[in-house]
């Protein structure tokens, strides 16, 4: 990790200098996401604005990685550290040039507003798949690694990561701007919290961005108790803290806790909110004159934001000024995102029908209104890609002239009919026709950003927001019933970011794989794991539930039955699942240290491999046997993707923070409040469930204090 504690005391200092020569007013211009220039003293304008939640978001030509729940479920740091140092290469040479062309437009800056660390605690969440998933830790080790690609490592930061959203947010999202999501203390200690605290006091992320809700009756841009008492205060944040878009409007608009706009943009100001993306702090001046503000607290933001761009080396330069264009969309940047890709796919049933052997078929039926989507490649929040491998694609290149190629729409991504003269399901009957003369048949379906994604978000075609329930669109449910009917070999490609309803193909269907939303070439990526190329090895990062029973309505934020740490009843497919064409095993496990309550515990973990070269994650988790305020099941808090080939043994260390043997009481208070602890090492969470899919049970050590 950097830390840029000396290199923000210079540039604090230089900020300082700056805006000590600035007016009342161009101090307030620069509180705007679209700050204003201060020509006389050398300030060109400067938009906050940008976006890489999966590369360089919304400003033309960018490699474009699988969406974030996508490299999730990879669970590999390293590669997510690569991922965030890429995104900010190609983000600075884009940037380069654009200056060049004094074009400082917005999704143009350095300030990436990325990544997401919201808690995915409910399916039906339709910004779910812009997370790292439903575990605090998990979300924790990838965000941090991703903020540490994005900051770099040199005495100038390359680009601004930012946290988001702060805190306690994910949906409803039709009703965000006014809803209150109240969580006990328990639960925002032990879940919705963890995340930021992590990127804020161990990748010392520069941004944090507020959330549009009410947390605890508080709107979260204004909120005393997150944003005074910890983040500036317990956690110590030093960076400058965003308001999400046109949130503060909220508070008098929808939130009623002020009157107007000017009590609005004095509130969200006097908390420690910097820049207002919106325009309620037009309003400024005006709460100034009314005694709302004071001047210093005006300079105090202007101090915050200028001391990020120095630290960016906007003023005096840096190395990376160098970077040229041809950075962007670079062989080896492509290259990775295809790995990516293929790491994070999860195999998620097969009964021997994968891999594919293409010398022994003739024809391949690919289905499905994903099959040839771009949409579903790119989820939300992407760039442009100068070329796209769809599935079908993907399928056609491996094969190329040696097998024949049957494609089908087989039906509309949500309509009921692709044609709008046609019949109801007018391209089902040569879906059919597809499957009969086949020999295996590829069943492409899933979401894209129309069907789930943020309310109203103006990446969006359509205002998405939320699902109703787990279920695919209707038109998707018949699609697979009626070709897996023909009764050929059937492999369901899942192209979706969040957790579906998939009991009858997992009844019915040879083959399951789920692909996320893969990136612009991801089609390349799940053809070579079709086929065999590489070897499957992702891990669902959320609990795919067989349905919604017993979970908590939407809008309640407690975690009862709620993901896999919390869950009553048996998953479809768990947290931490996924098949791969080796067989690794873990043989042993055992401590190496004497555990006391304030150490780390260092674990040794043996593994081995009786099938094919493949890679594989190892999972550790944690069991506090006696306290009341341990999660009902267990916790994960270790893991690693490791690469075994055949017939090879391995051994894999672990360091286990001290942090996992802490509970949270009913206060928030963290703490050791068991002698007694119970690991678990193996390739998935140690449920019924998992052990029942994959023939593993995991090795279990017991940890006395």
């Amino acid at each position: 990790m950097k830390n840029y504690k000396s290199e923000r005391a210079n540039a604090r200092k230089k900020a300082k200098e700056l805006v000590s020569k600035m007016t009342l007013l161009e101090k307030a211009s620069q509180l705007k996401y679209d700050a204003s220039p201060v020509k006389r003293l050398g300030v060109p304008t400067y938009n906050y604005w940008n976006e890489a939640l999966h590369g360089v978001a919304r400003a033309g030509a960018a490699t474009m990685f699988p969406q974030a729940i996508g490299m999730a479920a990879a669970f590999d740091e390293d590669a997510m550290k690569r991922v965030g140092d890429i995104i900010a290469t190609e983000g600075r040479a884009k940037y380069n040039e654009y200056a060049k062309h004094d074009d400082r437009d917005i999704y143009k800056g350095l300030t990436f507003w990325s990544p997401n660390v919201n808690i995915f605690r409910d399916p039906r969440w339709g910004r779910g798949h812009e997370t790292y998933g439903e575990d605090p830790y998990l979300t924790s080790r990838l965000g941090i690694s991703f903020v540490e690609g994005i900051q770099g490592d040199g005495p100038v930061m390359k680009a601004a990561a930012c946290a988001k959203h702060f805190a306690v947010h994910s949906g409803p999202e039709a009703i965000r701007h006014e809803f209150d999501a109240k969580a006990t203390k328990k639960d925002m200690w032990e879940t919705y919290l963890p995340a930021f605290e992590a990127l804020v006091t161990e990748a010392d992320v520069e941004a944090v961005m507020g959330a549009y809700n009410r947390t605890n009756g508080e709107p979260c841009c204004g909120h005393k108790y997150l944003m005074e008492d910890v983040l500036r205060g317990k956690w110590n944040f030093d960076g400058h803290y965003v308001s999400d878009c046109w949130a503060i409007k909220d508070f008098h608009e929808n939130h009623e806790v002020t009157k107007n706009a000017r009590e609005s943009a004095a509130l969200a100001l006097k908390r420690g909110c910097d820049v207002n993306c919106g325009n309620t702090y037009l309003h400024l001046m005006a709460a100034v004159e009314d005694g709302l503000i004071t001047e210093e607290e005006i300079t105090r933001s202007a101090e915050r934001l200028l001391t990020t761009r120095f630290l960016l080396g906007l003023f005096d330069g840096s190395e990376y000024d160098n970077i040229p264009y041809e950075a962007v969309e670079y062989k080896e940047h492509l290259e990775a995102a295809v790995e990516m890709a293929r790491k994070g796919c999860v195999l998620l049933k097969n009964d021997g029908v994968l891999p594919l052997d293409k010398s022994k078929l003739k024809t391949i039926g690919v289905v499905g209104p994903n099959a040839n989507s771009r949409a579903a490649l790119i989820g939300n929040y992407h760039g442009t890609a100068s070329r796209y491998i769809t599935v079908l694609e993907g399928i056609q290149n491996e094969v190329g002239e040696d097998v024949r190629i049957l494609y089908s729409e087989g039906c509309h991504l949500s309509k009921d009919r692709v044609e709008n003269l046609a019949w109801s399901q007018d391209r089902i009957s040569e879906a059919v026709i597809t499957a009969e003369n086949s020999d295996v048949v590829i069943i492409c379906v899933g979401l894209d950003e129309t069907l789930e994604g943020e309310e109203g978000d103006t990446g969006n075609s359509d205002a998405s927001g939320d699902k109703k329930d787990l279920h695919l669109p209707k038109v998707q449910e018949e699609l697979i019933e009626t070709v897996t009917a023909v009764g050929k070999p059937t492999i369901v490609v899942l192209m979706a970011g969040s957790a579906i309803d998939l009991s009858y193909a997992d009844g019915n269907c040879n083959g399951i794989l789920q692909a996320w939303y893969p990136g612009a070439r991801g089609g390349k990526a799940v053809a070579d794991l079709l086929f065999g190329k590489v070897s499957p090895s992702g891990k669902l990062p959320v609990t795919f539930y067989r349905n919604l029973e017993g979970m908590p309505e939407f809008t309640d934020y407690s975690m009862k039955n709620r993901t896999y740490r919390y869950m009553e009843s048996e998953a479809l497919y768990p947290f931490g699942y996924g098949l791969t064409y080796g067989n690794v095993k873990v043989k042993d496990a055992k401590v190496l240290n004497q555990v006391t309550v304030d150490s780390d515990i260092e674990l040794e973990v043996i593994v081995e491999n009786t099938g094919r070269d493949t890679e594989e994650v190892v999972q550790i988790y944690i069991k506090d046997v006696d306290s009341p305020f341990a999660v009902r099941n267990y916790s994960l808090c270790g893991f690693k993707r490791i690469e075994v080939k055949e017939g090879e043994s391995k051994k894999v260390n672990f360091t286990i923070s001290n942090k996992a043997m802490m509970v949270v009481d009913e206060q928030g208070e963290r703490y050791v409040d068991s002698k007694h602890f119970t690991l678990f090492a193996g390739v998935s969470q140690p449920d019924s469930r998992s052990k029942a899919l994959i023939g593993k049970t995991p090795v279990e050590v017991q940890v006395m204090l």
